[in-house]
């Protein structure tokens, strides 16, 4: 079977040193490591107008594929859609040629989606909407309802769902990917620790990468997965290498069984 893609959120090397020298600096690594995707962070730009043009360029001369990550919520506290930061997202990510702009849901509570849907027609990027860490938007039961009626509608919407993230709704994973694996397009993997009464992202212990092994028996075969965790070491380059390595064997012993 073909080897799964695996992406790279270029948060991982560390938000300071990202900020410092531009996410471009380290699509080399991300190339090097075998990743096939870029995970561009809005958050990590900087002051100022990014130059999306260089961007996009730097991540084709690498051989990579794009997808782009907004903090968004789509509908705001009031219960508004949020068109406006939507619609820039929506801009950026096709500038930066990405196949998916990854947002989170904010407060649905059963709004109407023709108006994210009439937002979302002329762009040829994806939404996807992922599990965050909040109350309004890491829960199971909020997105469950939005996915059916998103269902109901037949929008053009998947799932990006983050493992660790669940943690801190102390939600289930494994539960939630029963739940809402049908959905699910793109997978972020991170292992979650307490230090001093709070949770941190951390790279998976050989365990852990056991355990979501299940998980992706809930979702579609050769799914993206993600690094969402920190890359360090003395030897960074070896470091991804291993990591992208862990993250493409993942879920493989399954679906060739699944094949077979």
């Amino acid at each position: 079977m073909p080897r799964p893609p695996v992406s790279i959120s270029l948060s991982s090397f560390g938000a300071h040193a990202v900020l410092e020298h531009g996410q471009a600096s380290f699509l080399p690594l991300v190339s090097a490591g075998g990743a096939t995707f870029a995970e561009v962070r809005e958050e990590l730009f900087g002051p100022g107008e990014p130059d999306l043009q260089a961007l996009a360029q730097a991540i084709q001369t690498h051989r990579l594929q794009c997808i782009y990550s907004s903090p968004l919520q789509l509908w705001q506290e009031n219960g508004q859609l949020d068109t406006v930061t939507l619609k820039r997202a929506l801009g950026r990510a096709q500038s930066l040629n990405a196949r998916w702009l990854k947002v989170s849901i904010g407060y649905y509570v059963g709004q109407n989606l023709a108006e994210l849907a009439i937002c979302l027609a002329g762009y040829p990027v994806r939404l996807l909407v992922e599990n965050d860490q909040t109350a309004q938007g890491g829960r199971i039961a909020p997105l469950q309802d939005f996915f059916a009626a998103v269902q109901r509608q037949q929008l053009d919407i998947g799932m990006t769902f983050d493992i660790g993230n669940w943690h801190w709704q102390r939600e289930t994973p494994s539960f939630a990917a029963m739940q809402l694996g049908r959905h699910v397009e793109y997978v972020h993997c991170k292992a979650v620790r307490q230090v001093n009464e709070r949770l941190h992202a951390v790279p998976p212990s050989v365990e852990e990468l056991a355990d979501w092994t299940a998980l992706f028996a809930c979702f579609r075969t050769n799914l993206p997965r993600a690094i969402e965790f920190p890359l360090q070491g003395d030897n960074l380059a070896k470091e991804v290498a291993q990591q992208v390595e862990n993250l493409a064997n993942l879920g493989q012993l399954h679906e060739e069984r699944h094949h077979a």
